[in-house]
């Protein structure tokens, strides 16, 4: 018998067939042509004629590869619900965790070895493109794999849920315990800076060697005091106000560029950090590489704090709004 001459039947059991483990694949086949025949002769029963009533049948059946996968219990997703959040959950925290530090990796090592900044352009956006498809492949690919095994989909998820995983609520304004711990990190960076000036923390022959570079006194250390009371004031600010709003956020961004812009040029000029210290704590064969490497991660560092403070300011605020309108709609 040729396909043409086969019947929408057999054609149909054939299709559904396929996929169908071939142990099992004649019982399956003879259940299914017997539900078809019987619905068929019911149609046929009641007026319908053959051919009309066969269409029918096979149409109300739906598509072949779908009405095996129910006979073998295939899914016909990638995740299913049982899996989903857990996937979910651990692709956000992946991407969260070592995509950033990733990146930040193979830009700090392209500036420690020296490349151009058209290489290290090219590559770094590379990298950041890179990881998170790589990561969501292999992250999917597995939870792919979990789905498809039988004591997974029996279990119906890695970890049952219980009550003990409910989320911590974050707290949205500002407590007493963060204004006194700002004020006190903020007052010590103003003592080091001047202490580092005036009375250094490593002295030679008596006198101070300051790890900033001497020529930033008095104006830019000055201006740094000026800064860092800035930003004591932002802090009492926002004690204050117990929440962050729109002006904190843009206020918190202008404080931290004003500070990173100018800590970034002096430092591109090499007149942030005193050389001198270096040449004179570390032996002369590797103090200017490591003047060059202390350099590039103290501007990598300001960077990366600067764009941490800025971001968080940023989060903070949108929780903020977004917990207010959560509110406003539930009493209305």
């Amino acid at each position: 018998m040729n396909a043409h001459s086969m019947t929408l039947t057999e054609r149909y059991v054939a299709a559904a067939m396929r996929t169908v483990p071939e142990r099992s694949r004649d019982d399956l086949a003879a259940e299914l042509r017997a539900s078809i025949d019987d619905q068929i002769d019911a149609r046929v029963e009641a007026g319908e004629a053959q051919l009309d009533a066969e269409r029918a049948v096979l149409t109300e059946l739906g598509d072949p590869d779908a009405l095996a996968a129910g006979y073998t219990d295939r899914p016909l997703y990638l995740i299913g619900p049982g899996l989903y959040l857990v996937w979910w959950r651990l692709l956000k925290l992946l991407l969260c965790i070592v995509w950033p530090i990733a990146v930040a990796a193979v830009l700090l090592g392209q500036l420690i070895a020296g490349d151009d900044i058209g290489q290290i352009a090219g590559t770094t956006a590379t990298t950041a493109i890179a990881i998170p498809v790589y990561m969501g492949f292999w992250v999917t690919l597995v939870f792919a794999i979990l789905e498809r095994s039988s004591s997974a989909r029996a279990n119906a998820e890695l970890v049952p849920w219980n009550v003990d995983n409910l989320p911590e609520p974050r707290p949205l304004g500002v407590g007493v315990a963060d204004l006194v711990v700002s004020l006190i990190l903020l007052a010590a960076a103003a003592i080091a800076v001047v202490w580092d000036q005036l009375v250094g923390f490593v002295r030679v022959d008596g006198e101070p060697l300051p790890i900033l570079n001497p020529g930033l006194w008095p104006w830019w250390i000055v201006a740094l005091i000026a800064l860092i009371v800035a930003e004591m004031i932002f802090a009492i600010v926002l004690f204050r106000t117990r929440r962050w709003t729109k002006g904190l956020a843009i206020a918190n961004a202008v404080l931290a560029l004003t500070g990173a812009i100018p800590a970034l040029y002096l430092l591109s000029r090499n007149a942030l950090l005193n050389e001198a210290f270096f040449t004179t704590v570390i032996p002369a064969n590797s103090s200017a590489e490591v003047y060059s490497i202390v350099t590039i991660l103290t501007g990598f560092g300001i960077v990366v704090i600067a764009g941490w403070d800025i971001v968080d300011g940023i989060l903070k605020t949108w929780r903020m709004s977004r917990s207010a309108a959560s509110g406003a709609v539930q009493a209305f």
